[in-house]
């Protein structure tokens, strides 16, 4: 039996890298037949990734099957996996963030959560001292990339840019011009719809029985994304209504400012973000001076 390995729903980079580097490590280091697969489309940069690197673009599923052999990577929320997850057979999660509970497995598994701000930073311990091929290392420093926003975001630890550094050096990569490719590949969103853009790298989470689509587009170009305001925040409702929550929250991460701009459609929003970071919207917008990271400093925060 092939071993399914993905990470989360909207995949972002590390959620499309990290399955790759898995089911390499397992088919070619350990001998375990294994497959990365997605969970739905990536995003700009991991198909920037992608090409940079030559790498395969996984299938999509939609759903695992009973019994099905799989590795979570990058989540341990219930809420960002298959419906049917507590049926297949997990036999690892290997992931960053904190932990949600409500998995379920049908035997002990080997599970690593560990404090740094990517995955693909765990799986480089991991592994150990291996013959990494090219492509994976190229993998691996995308993600760390990505997820510490070039070491920008909170998350980063010493060890996570210790890694990447490394990497980059083995791949003879300049880390800031490489970073800016994808950060530029990252803020090309005109293909995409407003709906897509909200789902894009959003995650769904409670508060106080208030449900929220957490959304966040990082850009080094906001204006971009802040000239579409109007029909995003219009957008809002149908996306709330069709996925089942309340409101879609959108911070428009500006990169190179290291700043959030949190869009403020109604009522509900205004006094999240009082509430939350303490800031007085004027309009239909605010913006939220050092926040950058979702994990770190936005979810934890939430408050209605």
């Amino acid at each position: 039996m092939t071993t399914q390995v993905f990470g989360h729903k909207s995949p972002d980079t590390d959620s499309t890298g990290s399955p790759i580097i898995w089911a390499w490590y397992l088919s070619e280091r350990c001998g375990t037949a294994a497959e990365p697969v997605l969970l739905g489309e990536p995003n700009t940069e991991a198909n920037w990734m992608l090409d940079r690197w030559k790498l395969d673009k996984p299938r999509i599923i939609d759903n695992v099957e009973d019994g099905a052999a799989c590795v979570v990577v990058d989540t341990n929320n219930p809420a960002e996996l298959p419906a049917n997850i507590n049926n297949a057979d997990v036999q690892a999660i290997i992931d960053h963030h904190k932990l949600t509970g409500g998995l379920e497995t049908k035997r002990p598994i080997d599970i690593t959560i560990r404090p740094v701000a990517c995955t693909a930073t765990i799986m480089y311990d991991l592994m150990g001292e291996v013959d990494l091929p090219e492509p994976i290392r190229g993998a691996m420093l995308t993600c760390i990339l990505s997820d510490t926003l070039e070491f920008r975001s909170p998350t980063t630890t010493p060890h996570d840019k210790a890694v990447a550094e490394n990497l980059a050096a083995s791949l003879g990569v300049d880390i800031p011009s490489f970073a800016a490719e994808m950060f530029a590949a990252k803020s090309d969103v005109s293909a995409f719809s407003d709906a897509e853009l909200l789902r894009m790298d959003s995650k769904e989470y409670a508060v106080d029985g208030t449900k929220f689509r957490v959304s966040v587009l990082e850009t080094t170009a906001p204006e971009t994304v802040l000239s579409r305001k109007a029909s995003l925040m219009e957008s809002m409702k149908s996306v709330a209504e069709e996925d089942g929550v309340d409101q879609v929250l959108l911070f428009v991460v500006d990169i190179l400012n290291e700043e959030a701009t949190l869009l403020v459609p109604n009522d509900l929003v205004r006094g999240v973000a009082e509430r939350s970071f303490d800031a007085k919207p004027e309009g239909d917008q605010v913006v939220l001076p050092g926040v950058v990271s979702r994990k770190k400093q936005i979810i934890p925060n939430l408050k209605v």
